[in-house]
């Protein structure tokens, strides 16, 4: 998607974070780029040189002094004619060359918009933009450096390659199809269904890296539910390694849903917990089984907890709750108050024994949360991905497997062909070869101002 933006506005904006610092910057991009220069520095610093240099307003008065840097086009960050103004980081300071710009003919860029050139300069693919935002964002330091392998384009590479293997496939079929004097029969050619295998093969790897990838950026939404009193304040509480939730041996100490993140060994974890589930007239806890309720449809996973110590081989209250659970949620069922029930801790028959009280079992909890989500420590194949990534590369899969479908069952070769066009078309999305204004407009407008 090159499109030359050298026609467009100049742009200005502080690519630093507001507030007092050693050090603040004004980046400029644009066909404007040396008139500013020289108006603010008397003169076009050499390129890709640090020079120390006065920063005057129009009335030749110094308003700061630092260090400038000068890319020309098409050398630079966005493509265009970039100029960095390394001043005191002071907001009077800022405000008074971001002033100077727009007088000089630049316009305060939009969020993302210095991204965004990048991106229709075919200075950057869309998942290397999309990373520049997750790596400022990053959480941990295994999500940073997912997002730093994104940015130098490891994800592209994987994409492309894919890519590569599928625009081969389709030549080879529909050159068949269009010249079916040759006699090839690549029907029952094995060759074409050992391709779509290694298409098949490469495209989970990718998707196992890529879910891995949108693990560490955005996390695991897990609430924690139960009839009251079967501690989930308590195991909020163990799992956050703080008193965040108030415990008491009252039933419906809880009344509303309480929200805490933690870093489970660099995979981001929002607990929430909620009220106990049960039937009630007062109307205060109502309301709060009623946001229960609607947590539990916007959680990835829940951890039912029950009371082991109260435990039997029939537990209305339980079952009503698992009835009413939603389909498609993922569940691990663990047992609280081991040490009153004096059973052992750990994994039995995939249920979880726990004291939340006194620690015991919360590692073995642990390890089956990362184990139920995928989570892989310290891997570093992995590519920051988002959720727009994994629904085009489920799109994808679909219509690999209606690719094969139409040449192993059917033996519908124009079929074939338009499903793996279909399937080439959704990679296009994931780095941008084929995308809408729209998305484009919705990815960059949430990036920080000065990117």
């Amino acid at each position: 998607m090159s499109e030359n933006t050298n026609n467009i506005d100049t742009i200005v904006a502080v690519a630093t974070p507001l507030g007092r610092g050693g050090v603040g910057i004004i980046r400029v991009s644009g066909t404007l780029v040396p008139d500013i220069a020289k108006n603010i520095l008397g003169m076009l610093p050499t390129p890709f040189k640090a020079s120390h240099r006065l920063f005057k307003d129009q009335n030749g008065i110094t308003l700061d002094d630092g260090v400038a840097i000068y890319f020309p086009n098409p050398k630079s960050f966005t493509g265009e004619d970039v100029l960095e103004l390394q001043g005191h980081g002071g907001h009077i300071v800022m405000e008074l060359l971001l002033k100077r710009c727009v007088e000089l003919g630049a316009r305060l860029a939009k969020p993302g918009e210095f991204s965004e050139r990048a991106f229709l300069n075919d200075k950057l693919d869309l998942t290397q933009a999309e990373a520049i935002a997750d790596l400022i964002d990053s959480g941990s330091e295994q999500a940073a450096r997912s997002a730093l392998r994104s940015l130098q384009g490891d994800f592209s590479k994987a994409i492309n390659s894919l890519l590569k293997k599928m625009i081969e496939m389709r030549v080879y079929v529909e050159a068949a199809l269009d010249f079916p004097e040759e006699e090839i029969d690549f029907l029952a050619d094995k060759k074409v269904l050992n391709r779509l295998n290694e298409i098949k093969k490469q495209l989970k790897e990718i998707t196992q890296k890529a879910k891995q990838g949108s693990l560490l950026r955005n996390g695991l939404h897990l609430v924690i539910i139960g009839k009251p009193n079967a501690g989930k304040s308590s195991l909020l509480n163990a799992l956050a390694g703080n008193e965040t939730a108030i415990v008491t041996d009252i039933a419906g100490t809880t009344r509303d849903v309480l929200h805490e993140s933690i870093n489970l060994d660099g995979m981001p974890l929002h607990l929430v917990d909620t009220a106990g589930l049960r039937e009630s007239n007062d109307p205060v806890e109502k309301i709060g089984i009623e946001r229960a309720w609607q947590a539990i449809e916007k959680a990835d996973l829940a951890l039912l907890l029950k009371d082991d110590a109260q435990s039997s081989d029939k537990d209305d209250e339980t079952d009503k709750i698992l009835q009413k659970l939603p389909d498609n949620l993922s569940l691990i069922i663990v047992h609280n108050k081991i040490d009153l029930s004096k059973k052992a801790a750990g994994v039995v028959a995939g249920e979880i024994y726990i004291s939340a009280k006194y620690g015991k079992g919360i590692d073995a909890l642990k390890a089956t949360l990362k184990e139920r989500m995928g989570f892989k420590e310290n891997s570093e194949d992995s590519f920051i991905a988002r959720r727009r990534h994994l629904d085009a590369l489920q799109r994808t899969s679909e219509f690999v497997k209606n690719a094969e479908l139409q040449l192993v069952e059917y033996n519908a070769g124009e079929l074939m062909a338009e499903e793996l066009r279909l399937a080439q078309d959704e990679l296009g999305i994931i780095t941008g070869r084929y995308t809408s204004d729209d998305l484009l407009g919705e990815i960059f407008s949430n990036f920080c101002i000065g990117k």
